[in-house]
């Protein structure tokens, strides 16, 4: 018979009014509260952390091919290129490459009777997977490839088309600046579609076309394009499929994942990790400190209960597992309600969006949540492994009481 263990059970469950019991109730709260924090914290984390990347991800993919430019910045026109066979064919030879798609892009002018806005005109093609932005598309639809010749169709932002007062199905005059310095050339295009990605630096910014246009007013050969988007099946493989795929690129030709296009976006992404961390660790803190109080005072309130145990023969060792034992079960309690309380919160973020945030700032209009298993089961076995360690502190007590002293206490 576990001696230890039959005790500690009751004491425990011991539903006789005293002060320990409130303690305990305390602890339990406290323990809750900061599981229910860490979780929380966690999920929360992840799911901005994923919800901006894949943002980033899906309007200019994990790789971006082009001519090497080093002085170039991160959203411009691309030097062309001719379309590669082996590039191309890239998702069948390295791993983790899910597509690999064309484009180009062009600086233009919207103008309207009552005002302008400069964009940049990203061209694609009828292959490109338009299904991985179909969260970004608010209004309408995406564009329509004919056999020949070219879409006459564009996708504006919402940023955009609010500037110049402009609705779907509606026509906008766009002028395409020529860069050997000749006068622009004018089109006019069918608004099919407004997207919103949140993202300042293309909702501002990018138009989305036809790429065959964009060899037609550039003048190129159909087998001209700026540059190829590589989409992967892992966001956390781009680091080294970036570095297989620059090995089978042309002389020339460069290979940059977008996290190193948009360090800014990335770090920042980056520091949550470190804020998380402190979350972590001030959690922790504060469920230790909360137990080693309450088994602090359990051993004093049960005093004369250690010293008749100590009378009766018993050994510090069996005594101090008693209140292991007792700690241990406040310990997975509040364990067990901090996780039913955290998912109880995610699930109702998850499902109503309880919490908003301010889109301009942050790239999204509400706070995302995303459950990582291992991070879960991280914080409850480190939270009891931790708080368990920890209370063999207030046991050692334990073995400075005196029995006859002890007997006496009251």
């Amino acid at each position: 018979m576990n001696v230890a263990g039959f005790i500690a059970r009751r004491v425990a469950f011991n539903r006789q009014k005293s002060f320990s019991r409130f303690i305990i109730r305390l602890a339990i709260a406290a323990t809750t509260i900061s599981v229910t924090a860490m979780i929380i914290a966690l999920a929360f984390t992840s799911g901005f952390q994923h919800a901006i990347s894949q943002k980033i991800f899906s309007f200019w993919g994990h790789i971006r091919v082009q001519h090497y430019e080093p002085d170039k910045v991160a959203i411009a026109e691309e030097y062309p290129i001719d379309k590669n066979d082996t590039v191309a064919g890239l998702k069948k030879t390295v791993p983790g490459i899910r597509s690999v798609q064309p484009y180009a892009t062009k600086n233009a002018i919207l103008k309207t009777a009552e005002s302008i806005e400069g964009v940049l005109f990203k061209g694609i093609d009828s292959s490109y997977d338009t299904m991985r932005m179909s969260s970004f598309l608010k209004e309408g639809r995406w564009m329509q490839f004919p056999d020949s010749g070219y879409s006459n169709e564009i996708v504006l932002s919402t940023y955009t088309a609010n500037q110049l007062n402009l609705k779907v199905n509606e026509s906008i005059l766009i002028y395409f600046i020529q860069n050997d310095g000749s006068a622009p050339r004018a089109r006019k295009l069918n608004i099919c579609g407004i997207y919103k990605t949140g993202i300042e630096d293309y909702d501002k910014m990018i138009a989305l076309g036809d790429l065959r246009l964009i060899q037609r007013l550039n003048n190129w050969s159909p087998n001209s394009i700026g540059g190829y988007e590589i989409f992967l099946e892992d966001h956390e493989m781009i680091d080294g499929v970036n570095e297989a795929v620059f090995t089978e690129l042309p002389v020339l030709w460069n290979s940059r994942t977008i996290k190193e296009i948009y360090p800014n976006i990335f770090d920042w992404l980056s520091l949550q990790d470190k804020t998380i961390a402190i979350v972590l660790i001030i959690m922790i803190i504060v469920a230790i400190l909360n137990l080693i109080t309450c088994l602090i005072i359990l051993v004093l309130e049960r005093t004369r209960m250690v010293g008749v145990l100590k009378a009766i023969g018993a050994p510090d060792g069996m005594i101090q597992k008693i209140f292991l034992y007792h700690g241990g079960v406040i310990t997975l309690t509040g364990i067990i309600l901090g996780n039913i309380l955290a998912f109880t919160l995610i699930f109702l973020q998850k499902r109503y969006g309880l919490i908003s945030l301010p889109e301009e700032m942050y790239y999204i209009s509400k706070a995302e949540v995303k459950v990582i298993p291992w991070q879960i089961m991280a914080v409850n076995a480190g939270t009891f492994l931790i708080c368990m360690a920890v209370l063999l502190i207030p046991t050692y007590i334990i073995r400075r009481i005196e029995p006859v002293r002890a007997i006496q206490f009251k």
